[in-house]
C-alpha cells in the first residue's frame, strides 16, 4: 500500500472521522453481513471486486458512500495519477531457508529487547486497528493468557515468515530488478550500474 501510494500517488477520496467512527459503530453491533449487503446495493462494481473477508476494505468504501452519496468506484480514478518523478525498483532476493532464518532471529531479538514490555504498555489500546499487527495480536492472546510465552514468540515467527511469503507474492506481480544479496557492497554496486545503465 505504502509503495503503491508513493509510486503511484492516491485518488482524492474525501474521509470523514465521525463517519468512519458511525461506520464502525455498526461494524461492532451488527457485524460485517450488512454492510457487505449495502455495498452490494450502493456499488455493486466494487462489491464484485472487493475481498469479502477484508472489513477494513468494506468500511473504508462504505465511508466514503455515506459521506459522499457517490460509489467508491466512481471516486477511485483508472488513471494513473502522474508523478514528478522516475522510480526504479529492486528487490533484494535471500535464500528462502536463510530468510526465513534471518526473520526467526530477528524475533528473538525483538523478545529480547523488550518487544513484551512494549506490547504491556499499549494492551490497552489493541482494539485500533494499527495494533493488529504482527507481533502485538500474539502477545496480546499470550497476556490475555490464552497462550503460552514460548506458543506466542512461535506464532510471531511463523506469521513473520508469512508475511513475508505474502510479500514476495506482491513484488512478482510488480516490476522490478531481483537482485541476489551476497553482501551490501555488491547490492550497492549492481544497483547503481542497473541506474546508470538506463
Amino acid at each position: 500500500m505504502y509503495i503503491d501510494a508513493l509510486c503511484n500517488g492516491l485518488n482524492p477520496i474525501p474521509s470523514s472521522q465521525e463517519m468512519k467512527e458511525a461506520v464502525q459503530k455498526d461494524f461492532e453491533e451488527k457485524g460485517l453481513p450488512p454492510l457487505i449487503l449495502e455495498l452490494k446495493e450502493n456499488d455493486p462494481q466494487y462489491y464484485a471486486q472487493v475481498d469479502k473477508k477484508n472489513p477494513m476494505r468494506i468500511l473504508r468504501a462504505i465511508e466514503v458512500i455515506r459521506l459522499t452519496g457517490k460509489t467508491f468506484t466512481e471516486l477511485r480514478s483508472p488513471d494513473p495519477i502522474i508523478r514528478p518523478f522516475l522510480t526504479h525498483r529492486y528487490v533484494l532476493e535471500h535464500d528462502r531457508e536463510i530468510l526465513y532464518e534471518r526473520i526467526n532471529k530477528r524475533v528473538d531479538t525483538m523478545i529480547e529487547n523488550g518487544l513484551i514490555q512494549e506490547a504491556e504498555s499499549v494492551k490497552h489500546l489493541q482494539a485500533l486497528t494499527s495494533l493488529n499487527t504482527v507481533g502485538y495480536k500474539e502477545l496480546f492472546d499470550y497476556l490475555d493468557g490464552n497462550s503460552s510465552r514460548n506458543d506466542a514468540i512461535d506464532l510471531i515467527k511463523r506469521n513473520s515468515r508469512r508475511y513475508a511469503k505474502r510479500q514476495i507474492t506482491w513484488f512478482k506481480k510488480h516490476k522490478a530488478k531481483w537482485i541476489n544479496f551476497t553482501t551490501v557492497n555488491q547490492v550497492v554496486e549492481e544497483i547503481i550500474a542497473d541506474f546508470n545503465s538506463r
